[in-house]
């Protein structure tokens, strides 16, 4: 978790993870919205999920069974 604080008097507003908030600070009256930044990729250059879907199955075209 990490600090909420205000971006005018940096009183700390609570603790946590947001995805998007809008808090009034009590102290100075700001309203502070703020939003979680988008994750970085593991790595970069990383092919998308939708992409390894699609060709998941491509994959094992063409191969015999293995013998029982």
């Amino acid at each position: 978790m990490q600090d909420i604080r205000c971006g005018n008097c940096h009183k700390k507003l609570g603790m946590g993870e947001y995805t998007r908030l809008s808090i009034k600070c009590p102290r100075c009256g700001t309203l502070n919205d703020m939003r979680a930044a988008s994750p970085a990729p593991e790595r970069p250059g990383a092919p998308s999920e939708s992409i390894n879907a699609e060709h998941s199955n491509c994959l094992l075209d063409g191969r015999q069974a293995p013998p029982r």
